[in-house]
Formats: C-alpha cells, structure tokens, sequence
C-alpha cells in the first residue's frame, strides 16, 4: 500500500493537495504565540496571535504560494539592564498557514499586542467547460490548450423563424 492519501483513480492532479499537507503537518507544533481563527461570515476569516512585547517594525506577514507566514523578530534590549528576574524572553518566531485555493488577504493591523490578519474567501464562479469531439484517432496527443469560458444555463425558448435569404438580396 502507497503512503498517498488520494489513492482513487478518480482523484486526478491532485498531487500539489497532499504536498500542501505534508508541509502542513512538518510545521513547527510551537505554541508560541497563542492564536485564534474566527469564522467573521461565509466568506471571511480573521486570524489573531497574541504578540505583546513586538512593535509592527518586529513583525513580518508574507504570502508565500499558498502558505500565510508571520515572522516575528525582537530586538534585545537589555543592554545596561541588570535582571534579577527575567521571564519574559526577547523571542522570536515563525508561524504559517496553509491557504485554500483563492483565499486572499484582506488586511492586518496590530492593535494592544495582538496582531489581527483579515482573510477573504470569494464566493467561487460557476464554471463549465465545453470539451470538442473529433471523428477518428488522434495520434500523438496534442499540448491541452485550456479555454475557459462560463456558459450561461441552458433556458428552452422558441425562436421565430425567418425566411432564408440569399446573399445576393443584399
């Protein structure tokens, strides 16, 4: 038995699906920072970590194919500071998400040490494909040329008729 998660032949192309979660489930399982994801409405997201102690010049959003990354970075400074407790750390850190297809990123603001992210998901386009047949055998297979088009549905009206005309009557 293969290690492949789509083992159906009905499953095509879906190779870069069990990549994305391959990746998903190598990433770091830190808990640092704490962060939440709310479901604002059907078609947006809002991602938040809990980033006190980081100033917007310690912090890096980046969308990198489909992964969402969130870096953050403080600088020490603890120079001429004499500790004689220190619990709270200078850290660093590096969170990403794996994006569906179409998401987008709507925004992000950093608001009382929490960094908020906005995701949007557009409502997909209906789309159909008309695919042409030809008589006989095609041999070798030609490149796939892919032409989308939406077609409206398909509504039965009757239509008038009109006489044929020659090209000569005009």
């Amino acid at each position: 038995m293969s290690g492949r998660l789509f083992t159906s032949p009905m499953f095509l192309g879906f190779d870069h699906l069990e990549q994305m979660l391959e990746r998903a489930a190598k990433s770091t399982s830190d808990g640092y920072p704490p962060y939440n994801i709310e479901q604002l409405s059907s078609t947006a997201l809002r991602i938040t970590l809990a980033v006190a102690g980081f100033v917007m010049d310690d912090l890096q959003i980046t969308q990198e194919d489909n992964q969402l990354v969130i870096r953050g970075r403080q600088t020490d400074d603890s120079q001429g500071r004499i500790f004689l407790h220190r619990g709270i750390a200078a850290r660093q850190f590096h969170k990403a998400f794996v994006l569906a297809e179409g998401i987008e990123i709507g925004g992000a603001w950093l608001d009382n040490g929490l960094l908020h992210i906005d995701l949007l998901r557009p409502e997909p386009e209906v789309r159909v494909k008309r695919i042409a047949i030809s008589q006989g055998r095609r041999s070798p297979a030609p490149a796939p040329t892919v032409h989308h088009e939406v077609v409206p549905p398909v509504v039965k009206t009757r239509r008038a008729t009109r006489p044929a005309r020659d090209i000569d009557d005009e």
